[in-house]
């Protein structure tokens, strides 16, 4: 089994990381404390900023949905390379990568966390209330993936 300090059992691969980024405060924190578990340990980094349309969400009169995805996409891509800018600067290192995916986020961390040696996320995105400790997705995370969670507090 791999575990959060391990390499994978043939011993040739480094640990994976996936880190939820949705752009919050707390995510970039999450996507710093990733950084340095990398660095003191070479795990593979991979950022994930996941996000899908509300239930019975509308689509704008005269526009196709495929076109209104691609348009959320790139924003959402746009988001992810300025948290990987904020935390890495200019060039992301060879052992870090990103991925946009459709999806609820906590369901698509949970997802992507088979398989992984450890999921990072923040306590709190964009969408929790103010004032509280952990985010749904956060919990959703924690309760649910099949791998070890840490969950970083962000500056408050």
């Amino acid at each position: 089994m791999r575990g959060m300090f391990m390499t994978a059992p043939d011993g040739t691969s480094p640990p994976h990381v996936i880190v939820g980024v949705d752009g919050s405060p707390e995510s970039v924190e999450a996507l710093r404390w990733a950084a340095r578990y990398a660095a003191a340990t070479g795990a593979k980094i991979t950022a994930v900023h996941a996000w899908h349309y509300p239930a019975g969400g509308p689509v704008p009169a005269g526009q196709q949905p495929q076109v209104i995805t691609e348009q959320v996409r790139v924003t959402m891509q746009e988001t992810l390379d300025k948290a990987l800018t904020e935390v890495f600067g200019t060039g992301t290192p060879g052992n870090a990568d990103s991925k946009v995916a459709y999806g609820h986020p906590a369901m698509v961390l949970v997802s992507e966390s088979e398989g992984t040696d450890l999921l990072v996320v923040g306590n709190r995105g964009h969408g929790a209330f103010h004032g509280m400790l952990l985010g749904s997705v956060s919990i959703h995370c924690v309760t649910n993936a099949t791998c070890p969670v840490v969950v970083v507090r962000g500056a408050s």
